[in-house]
């Protein structure tokens, strides 16, 4: 009785994945869109009222150059992007559905020039455009879902119920949702890539920046227990890419695409 429920319930969640990445990856994403939209400006706004907002023209303006580079190149229907910098020390930056990105000047330090800030930039902006968020939300409901199940149809009241069901969850996360993640930032990685080489900067930078981020990143956990992979398997990923971005930038160059951002 309870593998026939589980199955049924597995095979509806695969009924209902039918999305697809840029790069042709079918997606588990059920989420409508226009909530996760109106929740990444929700999110967007609070942030700006919590965190302070560098005003400095110089510093804006160079960041609005990139990113407005990054995303004229995009395939998206969103085209009017906020973009905001956030004065915090940690060399990071996010991009939420909705159309909304975040830099924090921490990052400036690292992205030593405007190349290899795009390399973060396309990255983020490639969560956006492969939905990563739609998807990642859509696997932790999932999951919830699947183990609520099993916890209603289960006898979890014993030690021995409530020991399965925890190693249960914990299998989950290692083996589903970690590996997922790592998934979709190397993908993102990869969208990256070629959206930097599209809007004329040089993918060549990307593999610098990310031996400035191992450099100022300190230690990391083990690969397996990160949602995101170690800085050495995100440079082979970005070598293996590198032929088809140098194209794209090639390509670019030719057509006059040569940002100056400085």
């Amino acid at each position: 009785m309870l593998k026939h429920v589980i199955t049924s319930f597995v095979l509806i969640l695969v009924i209902v994945s039918c999305a697809v990445t840029p790069l042709g990856r079918k997606q588990f994403a059920f989420m409508p869109p226009d909530q996760l939209n109106a929740m990444g400006v929700e999110a967007f706004q609070q942030l700006k009222q919590k965190t302070p907002v560098e005003t400095d023209p110089s510093t804006v303006n160079y960041v609005l150059c990139v990113s407005n580079s990054i995303v004229s190149v995009t395939q998206s229907d969103v085209k009017n992007w906020e973009v905001s910098v956030f004065q915090d020390d940690s060399a990071n930056a996010f991009a939420l559905p909705g159309g909304k990105m975040g830099v924090h000047t921490g990052l400036l330090k690292v992205a030593q020039n405007q190349h290899q800030l795009a390399t973060v930039l396309g990255h983020e902006v490639g969560h956006v455009l492969a939905s990563h968020g739609n998807e990642r939300m859509s696997q932790n409901f999932a999951l919830e879902q699947g183990l609520g199940l099993l916890s209603a149809l289960a006898n979890v009241q014993s030690e021995k119920g409530k020991m399965i069901l925890g190693a249960l969850g914990l299998g989950a996360q290692f083996g589903i949702l970690l590996p997922y993640s790592r998934l979709q930032e190397s993908e993102a990685d990869e969208l990256g890539l070629y959206l930097m080489a599209q809007a004329g900067f040089d993918p060549r930078e990307s593999v610098t920046l990310w031996q400035n981020m191992s450099q100022a990143g300190g230690e990391q956990p083990p690969e397996f227990l990160s949602t995101h992979p170690s800085h050495n398997t995100r440079i082979s990923g970005l070598q293996r890419g590198m032929p088809k971005a140098l194209d794209y930038y090639n390509n670019a160059q030719a057509q006059g695409h040569r940002p100056n951002c400085s």
